[in-house]
């Protein structure tokens, strides 16, 4: 069943000229696959049409993306639910390991983000994630139920990088005693990988690859080794970053946006001695999801940056070129929580509480 593109509600007359959704025609069509609570992440299993959904519920699925049939995974970590917390990625690693990123409850009320992997296996009684071991763990356990984060991706060299969000707190993505509103370079088990730029400030600091983070909700690598990431501002201020290590993406102390309220906040260009997002958004988009585009089905957008846009009710091209980038296209859909390439180069998004779609060409 095909299903045309919804309404935007984004207020598109009151975007700047190069934010508004695209006008004419639509290069792709979309159809439904399956359905969902809560979606939050998926990934597809190596060499097949299979992939995994994550809800942040706590449910972990196996689904067939040609007849949209679910099927429960067992042996998932217990998750903390509250606010932007629960379960969160699901990315193939190592050796076919399957890693989750997830919300683990703390003392006094407090909560942290956690990653571990297990072994997918298939049986007469269904799906089960088997040896669950956890790896890494979000330091310190705070207070509150957002800005987790939680994105995992794994290097051309095996390296797996997390992103770990300041929590809502600001002052922590610039102390260098915590891993909070940091991006982290680890090795496959969750240890500081060899060669961190702050590894010889010792302790935790070891894991990081980058600082000054807010709320980073996609990383993905280029196929020429870049790493690309997004992540939200306050009010105002979205950012897709180039991740060059050892750098300092300055939150809280620059931002394109504003405090929440109004109140100010220098921008970028006033700090050179902090990196500059290569694209930014004013009013918010809320951006979710991120991917290189690598497939044939739509190769005008190969290398591309592909993200979802939740308050901006989008999917959002953006053209790379080598170090570069630029805004391109943006077409109106409704809240898009996660993006994904299938194994044909077709295009999947996971609505936020909603459906599975997948885009093909129109």
């Amino acid at each position: 069943m095909v299903f045309g593109l919804a309404a935007a509600s984004c207020g598109t007359a009151a975007l700047p000229a190069e934010d508004k959704p695209a006008a004419g025609s639509v290069p792709f069509k979309v159809a439904a696959v399956a359905s969902f609570e809560t979606p939050w992440a998926m990934t597809f299993l190596p060499g097949s049409a299979n992939t995994l959904v994550s809800e942040k519920s706590g449910q972990l699925w196996v689904v067939d993306t040609a007849t949209g049939k679910k099927s429960a995974v067992s042996g998932v970590p217990a998750v903390k639910v509250a606010g932007q917390g629960g379960l969160g990625d699901v990315v193939v690693g190592p050796d076919n390991r399957i890693y989750l990123s997830f919300v683990e409850a703390g003392e006094g009320g407090t909560s942290g983000a956690a990653v571990g992997y297990g072994r997918l296996s298939a049986g007469p009684g269904g799906y089960a994630l088997q040896g669950f071991k956890t790896v890494w763990r979000q330091n310190p356990k705070v207070s509150g139920n957002g800005h987790f984060s939680h994105r995992i991706a794994f290097a051309p060299d095996g390296a797996m990088f997390v992103s770990s969000g300041e929590r809502q707190k600001g002052a922590p993505a610039q102390d260098l005693s915590g891993n909070l509103g940091k991006l982290l370079r680890l090795t496959p088990e969750g240890q500081p990988h060899p060669g961190n730029p702050f590894a010889s400030r010792g302790g935790v600091a070891a894991e990081f690859w980058t600082i000054g983070h807010r709320n980073l909700l996609g990383i993905a690598f280029a196929p020429d080794g870049r790493l690309w990431e997004h992540e939200m501002g306050p009010q105002g201020g979205d950012e897709v970053n180039l991740i060059l290590p050892g750098k300092n993406y300055g939150w809280p102390n620059v931002s394109n946006g504003s405090d929440y309220g109004g109140g100010d906040i220098p921008d970028h260009p006033t700090r050179p001695e902090y990196e500059q997002p290569k694209v930014w958004w004013n009013p918010s988009i809320s951006p979710a999801g991120l991917i290189v585009y690598t497939g044939n089905l739509f190769p005008q957008w190969k290398g591309d940056l592909l993200l979802g846009a939740l308050s901006g009710e989008s999917l959002i091209r953006v053209d790379v070129n080598g170090d570069q980038a630029k805004k391109a296209e943006r077409w109106p859909m409704k809240r898009i929580r996660e993006v994904e390439q299938g194994p044909g180069g077709e295009i999947y998004l996971l609505e936020d509480n909603g459906r599975l779609l997948r885009l093909t060409p129109a």
